[in-house]
């Protein structure tokens, strides 16, 4: 495989740095809500409740990271799913997607590293487990499906919104919405991925696949068909800008 060159390098750290802040912070506000060894476990009896103030924190951490000035120049994809349906766009060529998601899923393990390194105890105890995705009392097939309802319903919002120029500056902060209600509403059901690279990010870490093709599988085929759909109807091209160079 070609090597990175300097330009493009600076856009594959700034990918791995989005994730790896992602993670940090999942794990962080995780912890400090579910284990109950510090007092919001106990003041706050509602699971709802704490998974509402999780999503808030994640969505207010997302929209940093998508309006920062390393997420806006490398695109703040964060998401090898995503990164997918950009190259399908071609929004981005085949070696920078490579290196993208490389660069994720690197990021993304880092920061989980580091959230473990200086909270272990939280990330141990079992209600946080080192925030794995795994199916929840509903299933792998309900897990499955959810997971690509909400991969789906993502990537038409981030399409459609980037196709009105009027609506596209308002994408960061509705997309970091999704995240919050996702993680509310959707979390009981997977977890809540939709990223192949947060889920291998917790797998790596703590030494569990279970259902690791799930959280792979679904969002690329929910992103898939929604851009299959939008592309049928509403003739969506790409919108994005990655790097100048020809695309592969």
């Amino acid at each position: 495989m070609e090597s990175p060159g300097n330009g493009n390098l600076r856009k594959y750290i700034d990918e791995a740095i989005g994730l790896g802040i992602f993670m940090f912070s999942a794990g962080f506000f995780d912890g400090l809500l579910e284990y109950p060894g510090l007092p919001f476990r106990h003041q706050l009896d509602s699971a709802l409740l704490r998974r509402s103030l999780v999503g808030l924190s994640m969505g207010l951490t997302g929209l940093y990271i998508f309006t920062s000035r390393f997420g806006r120049q490398s695109g703040a994809y964060i998401n090898p799913a995503i990164t997918v349906i950009r190259y399908f766009l071609k929004d981005i060529n085949r070696k920078d997607g490579v290196f993208y998601i490389l660069f994720q899923c690197i990021g993304g393990s880092v920061g989980m590293y580091l959230v473990v390194l200086l909270f272990p105890r939280w990330m141990t105890y079992p209600d946080v487990n080192y925030i794995v995705t795994v199916p929840g009392k509903a299933g792998v097939a309900m897990a499955f499906a959810m997971e690509f309802l909400i991969s789906f319903i993502l990537i038409v919002v981030v399409l459609l919104m980037e196709h009105r120029v009027s609506l596209e500056k308002y994408t960061p902060w509705v997309v970091s919405c999704l995240i919050a209600l996702f993680i509310t509403v959707e979390a009981p059901f997977s977890g809540m991925s939709m990223n192949p690279a947060r889920t291998f990010s917790s797998a790596i870490v703590a030494g569990q696949w279970r259902d690791f093709w799930l959280y792979c599988v679904a969002p690329l085929t929910g992103m898939g068909a929604g851009l299959g759909v939008l592309s049928l109807f509403k003739g969506i091209r790409g919108t994005r800008f990655v790097r100048n160079n020809t695309v592969d």
